[in-house]
């Protein structure tokens, strides 16, 4: 019989990925709550394995308040947050037991995810992934994207999904998300400028779109994508763009406000832990400290550890912004097109402050401690919408949601 196909948009780095099982320094099944679908807990329910049944019983529970098909039930994790059913060696013993099929839609398909524009799916991978993390930002020559086929019955568990030619859809920026998308990825991946040089070019461009959303003027989006387009050609945009100044105070204060935010809403995860003692004790961030003192050890640790690594790796961050906005619809993830840039530039920033901490606590960086950064930071804060809604209204409610404090967020 033969198999029929359908095509699917990846980034390049997608054909690289596997799960290394056991041999993982994190696990997917460690530290979150994990939802069953209804149709995996009804196959949880039938089962007769001798070794599993007792282990569904105790471990599998009915989402009591408002349980939908995709959130029908959920594992309960034990009281160091593991899922019941791993083994020793931290593999599933689901899997093991039962094969793949048996697999809930969430754990069959991470750290895979995936979306549906126009019908076509998009496949990318979430960084709280160890391996999945390396495989992205690993790669010197930046992320490219091809189309691949696949099986067409490949399960699928589809995150977001648009249609940008509905005519009688309310958003009308949906028809340029093309247009805008491809803009923002050829800024990301210009290396002709610094990586903040980038961001601040994009803040601006945004800022621009949203005040043309805001008049109701849709008819003139293609121009000011060409018209910046052009700008990137041209040298003095990166002279008017290294003009703009740095402070470091500002900077400190507004990234270590949205760290302690986050903590205030409760944090698991060892690694990330350990990520955030190293940033605090490379600036020597104490009470007994002032704002200047603490940002002059966070200016030095910048000039004399973190940007040396940076000038030879800062593809890194390239990648992991790339495929922030391949992965997350970038710009319409949410209401307004500057919150999702405000939003990148939230996540680029905290975890710039992190590794300009770590710089200064390990006297340098590598690889692997970057890494293991952006993998417990994606694991600990990407992953909660509540806290990144929450982080606009602080932003607004401080008066902090222009590109004046962002400029300042980017910029060391």
């Amino acid at each position: 019989m033969t198999v029929k196909n359908r095509t699917i948009l990846v980034p390049e780095y997608m054909q690289d990925f596997a799960c290394i099982g056991s041999a993982c320094e994190d696990s997917c099944c460690i530290g979150w709550r994990v939802d069953i679908d209804q149709q995996t807990y009804k196959k949880y329910a039938k089962s007769r394995n001798i070794e599993l049944k007792p282990l569904f019983d105790k471990n599998v529970s009915r989402h009591r308040s408002e349980p939908t098909v995709r959130k029908y039930a959920k594992i309960n994790m034990d009281e160091q947050g593991r899922c019941g059913f791993l083994s020793e060696e931290n593999l599933c013993k689901i899997q093991l037991g039962l094969g793949e099929d048996y697999l809930s839609n969430v754990c069959s398909s991470y750290p895979r995810s995936i979306n549906s524009i126009d019908g076509v799916l998009e496949k990318s991978t979430t960084l709280s992934c160890p391996e999945a993390a390396r495989i992205t930002l690993l790669k010197p020559e930046g992320i490219q994207f091809n189309e691949i086929e696949e099986p067409l019955n490949n399960k699928v568990w589809i995150n977001k999904q648009i249609i940008t030619d509905n005519p009688n859809g309310k958003n009308k920026l949906m028809p340029y998300f093309w247009n805008l998308r491809i803009f923002t990825i050829q800024v990301l991946q210009n290396r002709a400028y610094t990586l903040a040089e980038r961001l601040i070019f994009l803040g601006l461009f945004y800022q621009k779109i949203q005040s043309q959303v805001n008049e109701d003027n849709y008819d003139a989006i293609e121009d000011t994508i060409t018209l910046y387009s052009s700008m990137l050609e041209d040298p003095n945009t990166k002279n008017s763009l290294m003009d703009i100044p740095v402070n470091n105070i500002l900077q400190l204060k507004l990234s270590k406000e949205l760290m302690d935010y986050r903590f205030g809403h409760g944090v698991r995860g060892g690694r990330y832990m350990e990520c955030v003692i190293e940033t605090l004790n490379g600036i020597m961030y104490t009470e007994d400290s002032t704002e200047e003192e603490i940002a002059e050890r966070y200016r030095t640790a910048s000039e004399k550890y973190y940007a040396p690594f940076m000038v030879e790796h800062e593809y890194i961050l390239e990648n992991y912004l790339v495929n922030y906005v391949f992965k997350n619809l970038f710009p319409f993830g949410r209401n307004q097109v500057f919150d999702d840039y405000v939003m990148m530039v939230v996540h680029f920033s905290m975890i710039k402050l992190h590794l300009i901490g770590m710089s200064g606590f390990h006297k340098g960086l590598t690889t692997e401690l970057v890494v293991k950064l952006v993998q417990s930071f994606a694991k600990t804060v990407e992953h909660n919408s509540n806290y990144l809604n929450n982080v606009l209204d602080l932003l607004e409610s401080n008066n902090f949601k222009s590109m004046a404090y962002m400029s300042i967020m980017i910029k060391n």
